[in-house]
């Protein structure tokens, strides 16, 4: 099953890719238990495919939500290039502790309940084009329960015909049973994924998670979880021909969608004293979690103040970054989550947090005006060159993927008179 990425031949076929493929899947089941993950022994359970259909399965009968989900990040979450090459480089690490299951326990949550297939899932990201789903509709949609005293919180999955959810009064139906619950509907079921930073990292100087502390938010209080923002409720049909209701929006909107321009307010103001100017623009995140998530080799909002002089020249540039930046055992910089052990810097803004930025810059000369710009925008994925290029060779539009596209937040612009 493709979804517009490329299919081209791999290092991994032919015949030295499969003899060195051979040997990985040998260290692998020498250094990791078959059943380490897996809850129950193989012997006992149904095949992969039947615990875990695929998506194309659940689309004959759920049409708008499997194409909003075709559309969503989370169906692309083992099929892109940086997914791909960060995985090679993190079974190519030297560490001997390392769980070798860590990266799919986000990316294709089902490797908790079929841990001794990890060569399998390994070989379908290889492939480039892999025939199971990471984040389908059952990797969500059969989880009955989240322990929250496990780090990261911990998915518990039901297995069988029975799919939980977050409305009631379900259509009766031959393919399945429904069954609501509370859990579909509270932001605990979605930090299973979303608060997974390297325990290491989550400790050091006593740095919270990825979100930060939502708990104690504005929004969770007033009864606004996860769902609210990024799994939009609409009146449609749940499955194909059913009679119109609420539904939630299953196209996770955030990056990529109409939520990032929700994120954040922003305004400015300006001061002119003779040959220096000054900008001060005031940044108000409205949302109940760091912003950005501080996923190494994501995490970049840019503030970018851009003056323009006579005929729009611009004459002052100046970017600052809102990120957590993380280091290595040597503590060096690293983007890759599996090397992280230390948090060197952390200007994230925390969740429903008001920050001031001073800019001071030249004023222009000449000019009887001058127009400023501020913009914030998710930045592209970043990181040593070598992976940079690594992701480009990989990506089937090279430096045209959307790894590699910015992202704008909001954006605000003022002229301003500088002399009359």
């Amino acid at each position: 099953m493709t979804r517009g990425y490329d299919s081209t031949t791999n290092t991994w076929e032919g015949v030295k890719g499969i003899l060195f493929f051979s040997l990985l899947v040998c260290l692998l089941l020498g250094a990791t238990p078959v059943n380490s993950i897996a809850g129950e022994p193989s012997s006992s359970k149904k095949p992969l495919e039947k615990s875990f259909p695929s998506s194309e399965k659940c689309k004959r009968c759920h049409l708008r939500v499997f194409e909003e989900w075709e559309a969503s990040a989370q169906s692309r979450s083992i099929v892109t290039a940086p997914f791909r090459v960060t995985l090679d480089r993190f079974l190519a690490s030297t560490d001997e502790k390392k769980d070798h299951a860590m990266c799919f326990r986000c990316h294709a949550p089902h490797i908790l309940e079929y841990g001794e297939l990890l060569p399998r899932f390994i070989t379908e990201v290889q492939s480039k084009d892999p025939h199971m789903d990471g984040v389908g509709c059952p990797q969500c949609h059969l989880i009955q329960d989240v322990d929250m005293k496990l780090h990261p919180p911990m998915p518990k999955f039901q297995l069988g015909t029975n799919i939980f959810g977050g409305y009631d009064k379900a259509v009766q139906n031959l393919a399945h049973q429904s069954q609501k619950l509370d859990l579909y509907r509270e932001s605990r079921f979605c930090v299973t994924c979303h608060d997974s930073l390297p325990e290491a990292a989550q400790t050091a100087k006593g740095m919270p998670g990825w979100l930060g502390p939502w708990e104690k938010t504005k929004a969770e209080s007033s009864g606004k979880p996860c769902q609210s923002c990024h799994m939009p409720e609409a009146i449609d049909e749940s499955a194909n021909g059913e009679k119109v209701r609420k539904v939630a929006n299953h196209s996770f909107p955030g990056r990529f969608g109409k939520v990032r321009a929700e994120a954040v307010t922003l305004d400015f103001t300006t001061a002119v004293k003779g040959d220096t100017s000054q900008v001060q623009v005031s940044i108000n995140s409205l949302v109940p979690h760091n912003l950005p998530l501080p996923h190494p080799g994501w995490s970049r909002v840019v503030v970018d103040l851009s003056i323009f002089g006579k005929n729009l020249k611009k004459v002052y540039n100046e970017q600052r970054f809102y990120e957590r930046v993380f280091g290595n055992a040597e503590g060096k910089d690293t983007v890759f989550d599996f090397e992280a052990k230390k948090v060197l810097k952390d200007t994230l803004l925390k969740p429903e947090e008001m920050r001031v930025e001073a800019f001071t810059f030249p004023t222009p000369k000449d000019a009887p005006s001058m127009d400023v710009v501020v913009t914030l925008t998710y930045a592209p994925v970043h990181g040593p060159q070598d992976f940079l290029e690594k992701v480009e060779q990989e990506a089937a539009l090279g430096k045209n993927d959307r790894a590699f596209q910015a992202v704008q937040i909001t954006q605000k612009k003022m002229n301003v008179l500088l002399k009359k």
